[in-house]
């Protein structure tokens, strides 16, 4: 009955409210919560240290330096005056132990295990302060020393940052392979395997990082000496232009083509002709047949020049640009 009772108060004080709860810490993970109850063992708040979640509880308390023993019990639950037993306890250590174990022989072992640790501290501080207390009666004045924590703290980040940049275990490797590969330490083969295996790796990178920068620098000079310069090809398709002008200039109109020369003759011949009256029909033939052979022998000449040059050869017989030209 009194166990359920128990479990009912402590989860109204662990999920609720409890005046004597204190929480430290602003993050979720580091969160703690503390009892300032005057009758609490450890100071922290759970369920085993709890004084008011539990029937059956013992303490310690320290007054003028003098030790307590305050004992609490479910037989005493229904008189809140009477609650607390108070026993002294003896100035000596050894007798202080013996009396707690006497006591709380039938209380559960971690409380009595709490009981010890706090009776230690209590007679650890108790001793100092009866040395301090010595040493001002006898004219020597006490330095209490604060206690910084924020400067601590801020110390010990600073020193941490410092570490982590400062590099020193990467700069004393880079030290000590400088210095045995310059022969600073003789013949001693006894260093260890991995440092030694990283300072080759990085001495062949740095010799293959060199070959490279020197073969770039070979073949850079080879590219230079490969390279010629010729004519532009705008001199030669100027002169293929200026053929087929040429060419173009024995056009005669309506298909036909012809040179110069021959037309003058031609135009001789035809006053001859038209002197004697036109009577001679051979003569125009001959003219014809003339005509003809000389066109196929200029349009053969020029496609054996367009082969030549790589050029396509017209369908009809001539030209094209040379009929644009001409128009």
């Amino acid at each position: 009955m009194q166990s359920a009772s128990d479990d009912m108060i402590w989860e109204v004080i662990n999920h609720q409210f409890c005046s004597f709860k204190t929480t430290i810490g602003k993050a979720l993970s580091d969160k703690q919560h503390f009892c300032r109850h005057p009758y609490s063992v450890t100071g922290l708040c759970n369920r085993t240290s709890c004084p008011l979640a539990n029937s059956k509880y013992a303490t310690l308390r320290e007054d003028d330096g003098r030790v307590h023993l305050f004992l609490k019990t479910v037989e005493r639950a229904h008189s809140p005056k009477n609650l607390w037993e108070k026993i002294y306890l003896s100035r000596n250590y050894t007798k202080a132990l013996a009396q707690i174990d006497e006591h709380l022989q039938y209380f559960p072992k971690v409380l009595i295990h709490r009981n010890k640790q706090r009776l230690t501290k209590i007679h650890q501080y108790l001793i100092r302060m009866r040395k301090i207390e010595l040493k001002v009666r006898a004219g020597k004045k006490a330095k209490l020393v604060r206690v910084h924590r924020k400067v601590e703290q801020r110390e010990e980040r600073r020193e941490r940052k410092a570490l982590v940049a400062a590099k020193i275990e990467s700069v004393l490797e880079k030290e000590l392979t400088e210095r045995l590969a310059k022969g600073a330490y003789g013949d001693i083969y006894n260093f260890p395997e991995s440092p030694y295996q990283k300072a080759l790796l990085g001495a062949e990178e740095e010799e293959e990082e060199e070959e490279d920068e020197e073969t770039e620098v070979a073949t850079d000079e080879e590219e230079e000496e490969m390279v010629e310069y010729v004519e532009d090809l705008d001199s030669e398709l100027e002169e293929d232009e200026e053929e087929d002008m040429e060419d173009a200039g024995d056009y005669m109109g309506d298909g036909q083509w012809g040179a110069r020369g021959s037309d003058d003759d031609e135009d001789d011949d035809d006053d001859d002709t038209n002197k004697e009256g036109d009577s001679d029909e051979d003569s125009k033939e001959a003219k014809k047949t003339r005509k003809e052979t000389g066109q196929k022998e200029r349009t053969k000449s020029r496609n054996r020049v367009r082969r030549r040059k790589g050029r396509p050869t017209p369908r009809y017989g001539f030209d094209l640009n040379f009929i644009c030209i001409m128009a």
